[in-house]
């Protein structure tokens, strides 16, 4: 799958956002600035500050906290963001119309600057942080909601003679696949049910996942792999796996899919080591981007 490509379109977003440096907090004076947050999670909020604004350290605020778990060093971070010039207001860059990005939780992959914003924050917060200039021309007004990187919802009891799915502390399945002849049909079963959007088709999922083969219950492929990350895919509209287009849509955000692939509609061409193998994935479905429903 293709999940190993595009990590520069990652990078260049963190080189994008993390210009400048945070001062180190310390036992220095508290700093603070004349900007007002407002705006629903979800959608693109609305900063309001006198223009320019110029600022000689960088400030960092919750605006609201999240329920979530904490976020991990060393471990993906979900965000969406908008930042602004605060010399003008001007968008400097923002995923809110797009997808959402993830990076490692380190100041190599998203800069000093996001990182002590966001250390300590929680899954559901939205997060102010203004950045000086510095290798930046001008100061930079932004906001970061944290987003899931994992299932969350309502736990599903699954049928029998299933693969069984039990999770890591971190939210990684562990899949262990029956001893007994797969379906011929595709399977989906939801294991846990998300409380969010449910996904149309054209829209983009953001994804945790893993996919095996039911022969011998090896990986083939993971997002929760070292140096992996949730990645996005368009769903519905042709997906490099035929099996997540008619399992995944009209899921819900949020939720955990098993899906038990017959040959044919799983990943793989004519000449893939995956031919004629009856494959296994679990699929969180973190995020639905775009699509019909915008």
């Amino acid at each position: 799958m293709p999940v190993r490509r595009g990590r520069a379109v990652v990078a260049a977003a963190a080189f994008v956002l993390a210009a400048g440096t945070l001062a180190a907090c310390g036992d220095e004076p508290e700093v603070t600035v004349d900007v007002e947050v407002t705006g629903e999670a979800g959608v693109v909020p609305e900063l309001t500050y006198p223009q320019p604004l110029e600022v000689d350290e960088a400030f960092a605020e919750v605006v609201w906290e999240g329920e979530g778990p904490e976020v991990t060093d060393g471990e993906p971070i979900l965000l969406h963001y908008y930042a602004e010039d605060a010399s003008d207001g001007s968008v400097v860059g923002e995923t809110f119309s797009g997808v959402p990005k993830a990076f490692v939780m380190s100041r190599d992959s998203v800069g000093s600057d996001i990182y002590d914003a966001l250390q300590g924050t929680t899954v559901g917060s939205r997060v102010l942080n203004v950045v000086p200039a510095g290798d930046q021309p001008t100061t930079t007004v932004a906001v970061f909601d944290v987003l899931p990187t994992r299932a969350s919802g309502e736990a599903v009891e699954p049928r029998e003679g299933l693969p069984v799915v039990e999770l890591a502390a971190d939210g990684e399945p562990l899949v262990t696949v029956p001893e007994a002849e797969p379906p011929s049909d595709l399977v989906v079963q939801p294991l846990i049910r998300g409380t969010g959007a449910q996904v149309t088709a054209g829209q983009v999922i953001t994804v945790q996942y893993t996919g095996l083969t039911w022969s011998d219950g090896e990986v083939f492929d993971s997002s929760w792999a070292p140096d992996e990350l949730p990645w996005p895919f368009p769903i519905g509209v042709g997906s490099v796996v035929a099996a997540w287009d008619q399992g995944l849509v009209e899921q819900t955000v949020g939720s955990q899919v098993l899906l038990v692939v017959p040959p044919g509609l799983g990943y793989g061409g004519d000449d893939s080591e995956l031919v004629g193998e009856t494959q296994v994935f679990v699929v969180d479905i973190l995020a639905a981007s775009g699509g019909p429903t915008s």
